[in-house]
């Protein structure tokens, strides 16, 4: 979407701590012998209590409140028995709505020691997300955004997931544009101010693609190397883009 006045970006940014205050708590329980149901049912209590909807649930029937992933599952994780253990890396996605607004967050947590690989793979890919914030400015290309994400994959030795990439957001949980985490010098779409948009980087250690899982809803990485996430929805000005999550 793109905000046409005040009203907007005030909707906009009470569904947005909503699903950052959601995620964040979830991520202060990641602990080895918690379950990813147990993890769900915290955000599921913090989004029923502000009178929010699941966004997954609202718009595609998904089997949990919100998308918890482990380790190779990179993305669309459903909440179940599986427990966490140290050393794994976790993956929380929180996205709901609000009196028609929509915000999508998320972020990758370490559970307990992890590898220093794992450790260094989940600090490039948040500041992975930091570089292409810095990116995101109206009149400049959209693939600025894809360039930063690459540029920090690279020099930290990691690798970007190509088809999976941010998307405009604000009255639906996916809307247009698509945000690729890769550069595409022929994507010369210029970012608008007042559009609504995600940012989010997918990382991993090997991988450049995911494929969707058996359940028909995990997108998972094909060769069982570990990915990271971090996302926050914002809205695109002449200046820094203001980050509702």
């Amino acid at each position: 979407m793109s905000i046409d006045g005040r009203h907007d970006i005030e909707g906009l940014q009470r569904i947005g701590a909503i699903v950052a205050e959601a995620r964040d708590a979830m991520g202060a329980r990641v602990a080895s012998g918690v379950t990813t149901a147990e993890l769900d049912e915290i955000g599921k209590e913090i989004l029923d209590r502000h009178g929010a909807r699941s966004a997954p649930q609202l718009a595609y029937g998904f089997p949990g409140a919100t998308c918890i992933s482990l380790n190779d599952d990179i993305a669309h994780g459903i909440p179940s028995a599986r427990v966490l253990r140290a050393g794994d890396l976790v993956n929380i996605d929180v996205s709901a709505e609000l009196n028609g607004y929509w915000a999508d967050t998320g972020a990758s947590f370490p559970v307990g020691e992890v590898s220093a690989q794992s450790s260094a793979l989940l600090k490039a890919t948040r500041q992975a997300l930091h570089d292409a914030i810095d990116q995101a400015r109206a009149g400049a290309p959209i693939h600025n955004i894809g360039r930063a994400v690459e540029r920090r994959a690279k020099r930290c030795g990691f690798r970007v997931v190509r088809n999976l990439c941010g998307h405009g957001v604000g009255r639906y949980i996916h809307e247009e544009p698509q945000v690729p985490n890769t550069f595409q010098p022929r994507n010369l779409l210029p970012l608008r101010e007042g559009w609504v948009i995600t940012i989010e980087p997918f990382l991993t250690t090997r991988a450049t693609t995911a494929v969707t899982a058996k359940d028909g809803w995990t997108l998972r990485t094909p060769d069982g190397s570990r990915g990271a996430q971090f996302e926050h929805t914002m809205i695109i000005t002449r200046d820094r883009p203001i980050v509702l999550t």
